[in-house]
């Protein structure tokens, strides 16, 4: 792609004015960006308007269905972002239309709520929609897999008539088709599929969920607050949600309704590790039962030293410690290892993580 300035020697072919449009109503912004003017030149090109390089106007409704239409949908997610996250094209927000051709993205959402402080007031209604839309989702796909690893663990001593792939019990269904062996095909008929049932947990638990606003954090903060919700609605956990930059604030009243966690969160500053986990250590009401999971990239611009000391009396006190360098969909995280080595050695477990995983982790640590 050699950009509008080579279309004097490389003109665009009739069937690529449409592609070409489409492109140019984002990337033309680039230019613009660096000083260049746009109406340098003279550019009579059909479909890009006379009188210079600047390009027709195209609405942002349009711009989305020609985008759509042209391009695979993991590139179209990609302009998407790019479009509101750093060339702010804020009028896909503001326009209804647009707001429901957009295509939910929890990459979308993250670059949205990077950029909700530059966003104006007449497109916070589209904001807070598009952010919906994308948590609603992740809680579909998300809610099954924290029920079934959180909400208790399986039994095989009891069958359960409730059939679902994460119950199936193979060893059970096994034996119970045994007498349909068929020794000359070497095969097993299968007609009586076993399924385990649940094991109520006895005892509630804490979980305490430390998450950092740095504008680094984007995509975690996202799942941290859906995870908050999901984890919010199950029997015996009691969830405290604490958003923390240089200052902490306590989300806890707000966890089951991430949608406004998010819209609510200040993404970027300072960051002050240490103060919340001394805020953690304060509201600790029984170690032997409480989960503390750290959501940071570890970049402590407090006391390290602090740190370290409140870590190292959590874990002396029983409490379970995990410190995640990411809560996303990657779990390929930048982060301070030197730090992150330093609580490791004072007890607190370190890792990246889906959330998929995380729910994993908590329904091993929780009996």
């Amino acid at each position: 792609m050699l950009g509008r300035y080579a279309a004097d020697t490389l003109p665009v072919a009739p069937q690529d004015q449409g592609l070409d449009r489409t492109l140019g109503h984002l990337y033309d912004r680039e230019y613009t960006a660096r000083g260049h003017r746009h109406g340098d030149g003279d550019d009579s090109r059909p479909g890009r308007g006379g009188g210079g390089r600047g390009g027709s106007v195209v609405a942002g409704l349009d711009w989305l269905e020609s985008a759509r239409e042209l391009f695979p949908r993991e590139t179209f997610e990609r302009m998407q972002v790019e479009a509101v996250g750093r060339y702010g094209m804020t009028e896909l927000l503001a326009d209804p239309r647009a707001v429901d051709a957009v295509e939910p993205s929890t990459e979308l959402a993250s670059a949205l709520l990077r950029a909700r402080g530059r966003l104006g007031p007449g497109v916070q209604d589209g904001l807070k929609r598009l952010v919906a839309r994308v948590v609603e989702d992740v809680v579909k796909r998300l809610r099954p897999r924290f029920e079934t690893a959180v909400d208790g663990r399986r039994d095989r001593s009891r069958r359960s008539f409730v059939r679902s792939s994460r119950t199936f019990d193979a060893a059970a269904t096994v034996r119970a088709n045994l007498g349909r062996w068929d020794p000359e095909t070497r095969r097993l008929l299968v007609t009586d599929l076993r399924f385990s049932a649940r094991r109520r947990r006895a005892l509630s638990y804490d979980v305490v969920l430390l998450v950092d606003q740095s504008g680094s954090m984007a995509s975690s903060v996202l799942y941290s607050a859906v995870s908050a919700g999901i984890l919010a609605g199950l029997p015996g956990i009691t969830v405290r949600l604490v958003l923390f930059d240089t200052s902490v604030v306590d989300m806890s009243h707000l966890a089951h309704d991430p949608v406004t966690v998010l819209l609510t969160a200040q993404l970027g500053g300072g960051t002050d590790i240490a103060r919340a986990v001394r805020y953690a250590e304060q509201h600790v009401r029984d170690p032997r039962r409480t989960v503390v999971a750290l959501v940071t990239d570890f970049e402590e611009g407090g006391s390290v030293s602090q740190l370290v000391a409140s870590v190292g009396r959590l874990h002396a006190s029983g409490v379970r410690l995990l410190g995640l360098a990411a809560l996303d969909g990657q779990a390929n995280p930048a982060y301070d290892r030197g730090v992150a080595r330093r609580l490791a050695e004072q007890g607190m477990e370190i890792a990246a993580l889906t959330p998929e995983r995380f729910a994993e982790w908590l329904g091993e640590v929780l009996p």
